[in-house]
């Protein structure tokens, strides 16, 4: 059987592979790395100390994101978890109480707040920010499918499952596509076997960017290269933003996500 005939459309408009599904057991591989890896990320750029909120991903609650939030105190930052257990979509109170989150830490601190959100939990980033932006310092979304089709991905059902709202209930898909009005950074893995990867694109713009790495959906709140790359973004100065550069031997890890016609059409 011709594999291609069976491969998901390129406009990534359908889930990805079951191959590349399979390949999600990476994750645990990715997790090892980051063990192996803790002191040469202690390289990474470190920052100023101002406050960052993690948010999870389907399903998940703060032990998936335990150790990216350790990997960021580590470089300097106040990082917290969402306190609001498992991530089970948009459910009644959900969206209110993210947000009282966010107020209660940029008043704890007195200062703004980066956002990171891993999948489901990056949509509700960018949301965030679109709501209080003069909280908010700016957004990294890890594999989050906020510009994607409905159903272009491998965990459609099980969100209609866990939220009891159809995947199809977002208000405004099209604004969902357009940046936050804060800077934003979109990290995807062309080798996401959850969510088709041209979902999870930034239009480029003023303070917009994408990230690409390679590894598995599951694994980037832990996979050293994505820790990387949040830290090199974060410890830019509050409102002196810009693009992450892949000289030298970062072109080597980080490939230009514009190097082909295929993600600029998705883009």
């Amino acid at each position: 059987m011709n594999a291609s005939r069976n491969a998901p459309p390129r406009d990534g408009s359908a889930p990805p592979s079951r191959e590349l599904l399979l390949l999600e057991a990476r994750a645990i591989a990715e997790l090892s790395a980051f063990f192996a890896m803790a002191p040469l990320l202690r390289s990474a750029p470190r920052g100023d100390s101002h406050p960052v909120l993690v948010l999870p991903g389907l399903s998940a609650s703060d032990a998936s994101t335990r150790p990216l939030r350790a990997f960021l105190r580590d470089r300097g930052y106040r990082a917290h978890g969402w306190k609001l257990g498992p991530n089970f979509g948009p459910r009644p109170g959900v969206e209110e109480r993210m947000q009282e989150r966010l107020a209660e830490l940029h008043a704890r601190y007195g200062r703004t707040v980066s956002l990171i959100g891993w999948s489901l939990g990056g949509i509700f980033a960018r949301e965030m920010a679109r709501r209080a932006p003069s909280q908010v310092r700016g957004v990294i979304t890890l594999g989050s499918p906020f510009a994607g089709a409905p159903r272009a991905s491998n965990a459609w059902q099980l969100y209609e499952a866990v939220s009891g709202r159809s995947v199809e209930d977002w208000a405004d898909r099209e604004r969902m596509k357009e940046p936050p009005p804060v800077p934003a950074t979109a990290i995807f893995s062309r080798s996401d076997g959850i969510v088709a990867w041209q979902g999870c694109l930034e239009r480029p713009g003023r303070a917009a960017e994408n990230i690409e790495v390679e590894g598995s959906h599951c694994g980037l709140g832990h996979n050293p290269v994505v820790l990387y790359a949040i830290a090199d973004r974060l410890a830019q100065p509050e409102g002196e933003w810009r693009p992450f550069e892949r000289n030298g031997l970062r072109g080597l890890v980080y490939p230009d996500p514009y190097r082909d016609t295929e993600l600029r059409a998705a883009a």
